[in-house]
């Protein structure tokens, strides 16, 4: 088991119905509370799973698509908000059929190097999964929605993508978990959105060719049911047998914090789109 995954006490915070009909900002300022109160040391290590409807999350450079407003259009006509957020990555497919979950560590005691970080959520998604623990790659997927070296993949066909923020000495691993549904569906319309977004135009940034067959989710690939539902219970019992467990939401100081970040995340978000 991987070091950083023997914690003395895990908090677990789940969000997976609660967080379905909000915007994925609050999500953000969630993980950046959680940053500041692990990372201080206010709080045990931290994971936390969420869920929101139907979104796109841009990164920064989708934003800059010459015909951004068009392929946001689109995804509206498809019936799926999107919002940017201020960081990197590219685009990617939230719905209820995808698991997001973030965990959450403190570099106060000792640094945290980014593939160590990387390594830890692997580990963990391999043990949450041990039917096909031996089966699960982290390599770049050539053809996927916001393509990284530590896209987590089954036979070639990538199912998740791991993601990194630190904020105040704390560090929130995130990840997308493509539990139902059609990978390939998904990918399809992060397809037709650059299409429409790019019309061809040659670009400083090189905008990811999407090829929806190398995207699919873990019912697809184990060929079997599997649900969000299903998953949360999985992580938890997993939790139980990683040690000592608080399962809980925000405490009052807490929540007075999560508001301020909330606040700083709206504001940057709006002044993102009266840039476009």
């Amino acid at each position: 088991m991987h070091p950083l995954l023997q914690q003395p006490t895990w908090r677990f915070i789940d969000q997976s119905n609660t967080m379905k009909n909000r915007s994925p900002l609050e999500s953000f300022a969630m993980d950046d509370t959680l940053c500041e109160i692990v990372g201080q040391l206010q709080s045990p290590s931290t994971i936390r799973t969420w869920v929101h409807d139907d979104t796109v999350v841009l990164g920064i450079q989708d934003h800059r698509l010459p015909f951004v407003q068009e392929g946001m259009a689109l995804l509206k006509e498809q019936g799926y908000h999107s919002i940017v957020r201020n960081s990197g990555g590219l685009a990617v497919v939230l719905d209820s059929g995808v698991l997001n979950m973030s965990i959450i560590l403190s570099e106060q005691l000792e640094a945290i190097p980014i593939n160590r970080g990387y390594d830890v959520m692997v580990a963990f998604i391999q043990l949450l999964f041990p039917e096909v623990a031996d089966k699960i790659e982290a390599y770049e997927i050539v053809g996927s929605y916001c393509p990284g070296s530590y896209d987590l993949s089954i036979d070639g066909k990538k199912f998740a993508g791991i993601s990194q923020r630190r904020l105040r000495q704390g560090i929130a691993v995130q990840i997308y978990l493509c539990i139902e549904g059609s990978g390939e569906s998904r990918a399809k319309l992060i397809k037709d959105f650059y299409s429409i977004s790019l019309k061809e135009v040659k670009t400083k940034f090189d905008y990811p060719q999407i090829n929806p067959s190398v995207m699919a989710s873990l019912s697809e690939l184990l060929n079997k049911p599997i649900t969000v539902f299903d998953t949360v219970l999985r992580l938890q019992n997993l939790l139980y047998n990683l040690g000592e467990l608080e399962i809980n939401s925000l405490m009052e100081k807490e929540s007075e914090l999560y508001m301020f970040y909330l606040k700083r995340v709206l504001e940057r978000n709006e002044k993102m789109l009266k840039k476009s």
